[in-house]
């Protein structure tokens, strides 16, 4: 007898595979779900594993040699077929044992194991003439009570497999330093959608309705607000590079940032290493001045001073360049390394400012990517660009939904 197991997706799939192999004659043992090992297992679709046996065929002339050595034999030994029909028998049955959760299952498929062994060596009294015909009887009664094995084994552990997929799920969007409020309010976003579905793909669903990207218009004055310290100087010239030198559009640098030591120098060395104008702004009548000299630009990017959110004045003076420079096009630059709780902070206190776009910057500087979930979800503005390293201009990148999806979840990664 030759018994063979296959893993598979479908029941199609099965019975093609075993005709293939077995032929037609081949019977089906036994058949249940099973997961993938490990943690990805849970986020998977179940699989199908069938197990299959055949008689071993023989032609007629040593049918009747075999038959011949049976009757010949004493009916107290067991024929070598009989003998490896019972092991082949007790293997599948075993294997079945090894998969129980409980001692409740263990006791029941056991009890098969001795009754198909009894009910096969009561067969030393019979002629084996028959022999074949009644073990294949007995395969397939077999078949049947381990089917009823497996699906109460199935049912009396359906909440468990659910109970570890929303563990799991919870642990991963913790350990990405989602934030605890975003993390409720995803799970219960799972709960409520009736999808046969698994659980990673319901919060794949779920975040893909909390994340949006936009394709930047880089044209016209570009405004890029921020905190001190978050990479708004070096991402200026990354965007003035793939302008300028990539893209072949003319480009302009203005800077409003006098205060920070080496700013303006910062700003001017890539200017003049691109071969783009470039003008300082000190006050308001400064930045009329610089506008009109830019006239002929196809872009102008404008940085600012890095002003905390928590001092309402410095963000009140600069939102009065802001609106000198007369554009729509503002960026609000947020570094991912930063806590959340601050990011809120920022958030709310750079409103005033009316941006309406992200760019989060320094995810080099970080193993985790959750920041830019809790960013996204806060501010409810779309995510233009993201900043990968020091490059410039190579350090900038645009991603798509499901790639921002991989970093947040851990299956991806910057660098």
């Amino acid at each position: 007898m030759i018994i063979k197991r296959y893993i598979v997706k479908t029941m199609n799939e099965a019975m093609t595979r075993i005709r293939y192999e077995l032929g037609k004659d081949a019977v089906i043992i036994s058949q249940r779900k099973i997961r993938k090992p490990g943690i990805k297992g849970l986020f998977t679709s179940k699989l199908i594993e069938v197990t299959a046996a055949v008689e071993n065929q023989i032609d007629d002339k040593e049918q009747n040699v075999v038959n011949s050595n049976i009757l010949n034999n004493n009916n107290n030994k067991l024929s070598s077929m009989e003998l490896s029909s019972i092991e082949a028998i007790k293997k599948v049955v075993q294997q079945e044992n090894a998969i129980k959760d409980d001692s409740r299952q263990s006791q029941k498929q056991n009890s098969v194991v001795h009754k198909i062994s009894n009910q096969v060596e009561e067969k030393n009294d019979n002629s084996s003439d028959n022999y074949s015909d009644k073990l294949m009887s007995e395969m397939i009664k077999m078949k049947t009570m381990i089917g009823k094995l497996s699906q109460e084994r199935e049912l009396s552990h359906s909440d468990k497999p659910y109970d570890n997929q929303k563990n799991d799920i919870e642990k991963i969007l913790r350990e990405n330093d989602v934030d605890s409020e975003n993390i409720e309010n995803i799970m219960m976003e799972i709960e409520n959608n009736t999808n046969d579905v698994t659980y990673l793909e319901k919060l794949k669903i779920v975040l893909k309705d909390m994340i949006h990207v936009i394709k930047p218009k880089l044209q016209g004055r570009i405004v890029l607000v921020g905190p001190t310290g978050v990479g708004k100087t070096t991402t200026i010239a990354k965007l003035a590079g793939r302008l300028a030198l990539v893209e072949g559009k003319k480009v302009g640098l203005i800077t409003v940032d006098t205060y920070r030591i080496g700013a303006v120098e910062q700003l001017k060395t890539y200017a003049d290493i691109m071969n783009l104008p470039f003008k300082v702004v000190y006050n308001m009548n400064d930045m009329d001045d610089a506008i009109e000299t830019m006239s002929e630009c196809e872009v102008v990017l404008i940085d600012t001073t890095g002003r905390s959110s928590k001092n309402r004045m410095q963000i009140a003076e600069l939102r009065t360049f802001v609106e000198k420079a007369d554009t729509k096009n503002i960026q609000l630059v947020l570094s991912a390394t930063t806590k959340n709780k601050d990011l809120k902070y920022i958030i709310e206190g750079y409103q005033i400012l009316n941006y309406n776009s992200i760019i989060v910057t320094k995810l080099d500087e970080t193993s985790t990517y959750g920041s830019i979930l809790n960013i996204l979800e806060t501010a409810k503005i779309p995510l233009s660009f993201v900043s990968t390293g020091q490059n410039v201009p190579d350090d900038i990148k645009e991603l798509s939904v499901d790639s921002i999806i991989n970093l947040i979840l851990g299956e991806d990664t910057i660098c």
